[in-house]
């Protein structure tokens, strides 16, 4: 079993702070929502977990162990994959290049979206947002990391594609911590730990069952 745990955790962007001393775990495998509108924290919280950001005061623990001041590239290392909400595949590469990236048989991420097949020897960046989301969501599938974090993964998919992207993320034998907006109607009968955000405060933590009734 995996755990990703923020600590009274605290970020600064200039004379701002985004998260005001939060602390939440996510364990794996198994699926965490970070829940919040734009401002949140959600996004901040998911880097700082990454270490794409610093943190201004608490910690940050990997199956017990302090990892605040390892640098993002040793968490990537050690089995940590970020897709960022924006810029999360390589634009001026084909789709077959993005996903050989991550594995040299990227079987496993075709059969997972389809939809890729016919788009191999496309460049990513004239694909559409969804499509982009299943190229990036792909790459996390056949990286087989340990935590993945998702900054909105269903972003620009139709809602089939957006619930087969949740069995997907649910399916994978690692600590997946997802933000999104709202809860997805994927997740509302299940018992998914949510964390809601609002200011960078917790002001709710429990399954998705107890928020969405």
């Amino acid at each position: 079993m995996t755990t990703v745990s923020l600590r009274h955790a605290r970020v600064r962007y200039g004379p701002l702070e985004a998260l005001h001393g939060i602390t939440l775990a996510a364990p794996g495998p198994g699926l965490t929502v970070l829940l919040g509108r734009n401002g949140s924290g959600r996004s901040t919280a998911l880097r700082a977990l990454a270490g794409t950001v610093p943190l201004t005061g608490g910690t940050v623990v990997w199956d017990g162990t302090d990892i605040t001041r390892v640098p993002a590239y040793e968490r990537a290392r050690r089995g940590l994959c970020l897709v960022p909400e924006r810029q999360a595949v390589f634009g001026s590469l084909t789709v077959r290049e993005n996903l050989a990236l991550a594995a040299r048989d990227h079987t496993p991420a075709l059969d997972a979206y389809p939809q890729l097949r016919p788009l191999l020897e496309r460049r990513a960046g004239t694909l559409s947002g969804g499509e982009q989301r299943m190229l990036a969501l792909s790459r996390a599938v056949l990286a087989r990391a340990r935590v993945v974090l998702v900054d909105e993964p269903a972003q620009g998919m139709s809602p089939p594609v957006a619930a087969r992207t949740y069995e997907l993320l649910g399916a994978l034998d690692a600590c997946v911590v997802v933000a999104e907006q709202r809860l997805p109607p994927a997740l509302r009968d299940r018992s998914a730990i949510v964390y809601e955000l609002r200011r960078g405060t917790v002001v709710f933590a429990g399954q998705a069952g107890e928020l969405s009734g």
